[in-house]
């Protein structure tokens, strides 16, 4: 065990838990006035209820020896969990567990933007119990915990397919499923309280470097350097994203920056240990304006994402999945990716990513639909008009 990569990692599980929060007020600032509270209420019960799962047996499922689609059961209620030392790292095991917890918060809590302001808080608890087990433990045990995507060779160094392309594709099931919201597209639905909206996404970049660089899992250059070009791709996809954004708009907007921010965030996400400064620059530059091309285009194809969790989530987690394919760098970390002559390795991104949609969207489908007939997902037309904060929890966020 060493000391100094334990307390980095111990240090990056706080940052990591921060972007919840982060979320909250992100997510929150984009909503009604009359929602504000319970779409805050997603991501803060979360951190309660995913990190139970995670103990109980989200981990075990996710990290115990198992098969090639799921981990076994020797971790449940994190038994030989604790100073035994984690395989290939210099951390114990409970360090590990407990940073990989704060993953398993956030990425269900991410889904929440899809279905904000219109699903009922009891049928949000199960979705999120059955999300977390049949779909997150799968797909993280696949990737990071000895499963198939991970034995083949494809990179994901903090959570491209694990965190965003899933979260995204089950956003996009929420949003079919659960319908669109009541005036959608004739009533205005502006943010509230924009003013939140950035401080929440400036707790994302800043705990995003926990993210990214904590899953190092060491105090080391490959840590050092997962923090320069988170930084710089964030930089570069908040910028692109403001200036695609005047083109088209004709004003560069707050919410516009935030989103970048946070489009370039996702993106480099994957690739976070692989790929060197200027790679992250492009590979950021490139997210804002397709993200944000994504989120324009939710209009035209008629659902109700209501904080374009699809556009910024799903589709930036996908562009940088296939990016790192492009632009990996052995001499950094991991193996060369096309542009360093190793093209076979942008095949192994697409078949990772064509995966994670495939399984995310299916289970997520018939996840939403066995909560529907038993239980209902959405609240009623008058409770949605009176605001979700007031119907499910009794509160209003604002006294005027």
């Amino acid at each position: 065990m060493n000391a100094a990569d334990t307390a980095w990692v111990l240090a990056s599980s706080a940052l990591v838990l921060l972007m919840t929060p982060g979320l909250a007020m992100f997510y929150g600032g984009m909503t009604r006035s009359k929602n504000v509270l319970s779409t805050m209420m997603h991501s803060f019960f979360l951190m309660a209820l995913a990190s139970l799962v995670w103990l109980f047996w989200g981990f075990s499922l996710s990290f115990a020896t198992g098969n090639w689609f799921i981990g076994g059961l020797d971790f449940l209620g994190l038994t030989g969990v604790g100073a035994e030392v984690w395989p290939k790292s210099t951390i114990p095991a409970s360090t590990f567990m407990i940073f990989q917890a704060m993953f398993a918060i956030i990425t269900p809590a991410l889904i929440s933007g899809a279905f904000a302001e219109r699903m009922k808080f009891s049928s949000f608890i199960v979705f999120m119990i059955l999300w977390l087990t049949f779909v997150y433990a799968p797909v993280c045990h696949w990737v990071w915990g000895g499963g198939w995507l991970g034995g083949m060779g494809a990179l994901d160094f903090a959570g491209g397919t694990v965190v965003h392309i899933n979260s995204g594709v089950a956003a996009l099931a929420c949003a079919l499923v659960i319908g669109r919201r009541k005036g959608y597209g004739v009533v205005p639905m502006m943010p509230h309280n924009l003013t939140l909206t950035l401080l929440g996404a400036g707790l994302l970049w800043f705990g995003w470097f926990g993210f990214n660089a904590g899953s190092a899992l060491a105090a080391n250059a490959s840590a050092s350097m997962a923090f320069v070009v988170t930084h710089m791709a964030t930089a570069a996809a908040a910028i692109s994203w403001v200036l695609v954004e005047w083109i088209i708009k004709g004003k560069p907007t707050t919410l516009g920056i935030a989103s970048g921010a946070v489009a370039g965030l996702v993106a480099i996400t994957p690739a976070a240990g692989f790929v060197g400064p200027i790679s992250a620059v492009i590979l950021g530059a490139v997210a804002g304006v397709v993200c944000y091309l994504a989120v324009l285009a939710k209009a035209g194809l008629g659902y109700d994402d209501s904080l374009d969790v699809v556009g910024i989530h799903g589709v930036g987690g996908t562009w940088g999945a296939i990016a790192t394919g492009l632009f990996a760098c052995k001499a950094i970390g991991g193996t060369d990716g096309l542009f360093f002559g190793n093209a076979g390795q942008v095949v192994t991104q697409i078949v990772a990513v064509g995966a994670t949609i495939v399984y995310s969207f299916v289970v997520s489908l018939i996840i939403l639909y066995v909560v529907k007939a038993v239980m209902g997902l959405r609240v009623t037309e008058e409770d949605e008009v009176v605001g979700v904060d007031t119907s499910e929890h009794g509160e209003t966020a604002y006294n005027l």
